[in-house]
């Protein structure tokens, strides 16, 4: 006969063998972006206090572009997303293959890093190319927003050639081969889309493109002078981040946030997939002012968009705005189901809103608050009944070395327990790497893991999980 006690023992030994075979390796993939490599990083290796305000969790770096000839890093990764089975991971390079230390300018042509995931979190890889399998050309200028449906590639656009301000294009690419197989094009200004004026002076500019009609553009010296407001900036609806929205007639829309004329547009993805060129639908919706980061809830029918800065005064927003999708198609009225403050109590205050990640219950949004060097937590339910306490938490997130925080990129892990966010300013020309990422319980609200030393002004990230499989 087995003692009680022993038996009470296996049955714990198998119970945690169990937990132990479950167990999932979970790797944090976070874009260096001015140090153009993607961290990958131990997420469960971040959380032991031994490694705390330490580069110890962070297993490889990935170069996201070939070495140049002389030896030079290239790229400047501002986006990550993984695939359906997260083998691979698609990066936007910003600007394409350039030196940040030299590429000072805005416009360069972007591309987009394929790359495998397995071999990304191998720490016998670090600081290589060997996860790189492909850089495919992304099709225009300053790359930002980035999807992958079956088959392609959903690319954002947000400037045009060697400016700012200066594009309309969204591109449709061939996962396969990285071929172009299409783009959107925006109007920068339709009475029945836009119901927010075109600023005065703008050119006219037809849409679909019509050759060979010259485009607006920036006054020569005027693109990078703070106490000048070139004519054309806000001409351009210049669209930043994407989402993918659902429709309760079933259909998929693609949303972006337009950082040029400071709205959010819905874009029938059907149409688009279908070969048409202009397929926004509805109205455009204003938001407080121009957006960056955007994302749909887990069921798509409700889309959170960031009002980070104006493009034509540099003012910084502090509010986020939920879109209803369904409002939104249909152009009526209440589109921007909510608009919360984040980040600061003063309603004048600057607190640059980066980007928005939801929790997998979809009750919950949380905002990496650059300027005011927080993050905040947005009770869906409360927000969308003009609930004033809407933001029921906000993280003040803190680094060893006493500098701010500037959290930019959010993601959630799927068991919903944790918050990853990017930060770190802009060290340029300093070579060293002076980003961080910080690990934030969403249940206890805080802080509980710092990660230093990942890259240079990190910018998006994502969590793979699951990798074993």
């Amino acid at each position: 006969m087995v003692h009680p006690g022993w038996q009470a023992a296996v049955l714990g030994a198998m119970l945690l063998c169990a937990e132990a075979a479950e167990a999932k390796d979970r790797f944090v993939l976070a874009t260096g972006r001015r140090d153009p490599r993607i961290y990958a990083i131990d997420l469960d290796a971040a959380l032991k206090p031994a490694n705390d305000n330490t580069p110890n969790a962070i297993v490889s770096r990935s170069w996201v572009n070939p070495r140049r000839l002389d030896g030079t890093l290239l790229g400047d990764p501002a986006n990550i997303v993984l695939s359906e089975d997260q083998k691979t991971a698609f990066v936007m390079n910003h600007h394409g293959g350039v030196v940040n230390a030299e590429f000072v300018q805005h416009g360069g042509r972007a591309n987009i890093a394929v790359m495998d995931v397995r071999k990304m979190v191998r720490h016998d890889l670090d600081d290589s190319a060997a996860a790189l399998e492909h850089n495919f050309d992304a099709g225009w200028f300053g790359g930002v927003g980035l999807l992958v449906i079956p088959d392609l590639i959903i690319a954002g656009y947000s400037e045009g050639w060697l400016t700012e301000d200066g594009s309309n294009r969204i591109g449709l690419i061939d996962r396969r081969t990285g071929g172009i197989r299409g783009q959107i094009e925006m109007p920068l200004v339709d009475p029945k889309l836009n119901t927010r004026q075109l600023r005065s002076g703008c050119a006219f500019f037809p849409v679909p493109f019509v050759s060979p009609t010259e485009p607006p553009q920036i006054p020569a010296g005027e693109a990078f002078l703070s106490d000048i407001d070139p004519q054309d900036f806000g001409c351009w609806p210049d669209p930043e981040g994407l989402a993918l929205g659902k429709g309760s007639d079933g259909k998929t829309y693609l949303v972006s946030g337009n950082a040029g004329t400071e709205d959010v547009s819905i874009m029938d993805l059907g149409a688009a997939l279908a070969g048409a060129r202009v397929v926004e639908v509805g109205k455009r919706i204003p938001v407080q002012t121009g957006p960056f980061g955007i994302r749909a809830s887990p069921d798509g029918k409700l889309v959170a968009v960031t009002a980070r800065e104006s493009n034509i005064t540099g003012n910084e927003g502090n509010t986020i705005s939920i879109i209803d999708v369904d409002l939104a198609r249909q152009g009526r009225p209440g589109a921007e189901a909510a608009r919360v403050r984040v980040g600061t109590d003063d309603p004048n205050g600057q607190a640059r809103p980066f980007t928005v990640s939801w929790t997998p219950d979809g009750r919950q949004i949380v905002v990496a608050n650059f300027r005011t060097n927080n993050v905040s937590l947005v009770d869906v339910r409360k927000a969308l009944a003009k609930d004033p306490g809407a933001e029921v938490a906000r993280i003040a997130l803190t680094r060893a070395d006493g500098a701010p925080a500037r959290p930019k990129g959010t993601f959630v892990t799927s068991d919903g327990r944790f918050a990853v966010v990017t930060g770190g300013a802009n060290t340029l020309p300093a070579p060293t790497p002076t980003g961080t990422v910080f690990v934030i319980d969403l249940r206890a609200k805080k802080q509980v893991a710092t990660v230093t030393g990942v890259g240079i002004d990190p910018y998006n990230l994502v969590v793979a999980e699951d990798l074993d499989e």
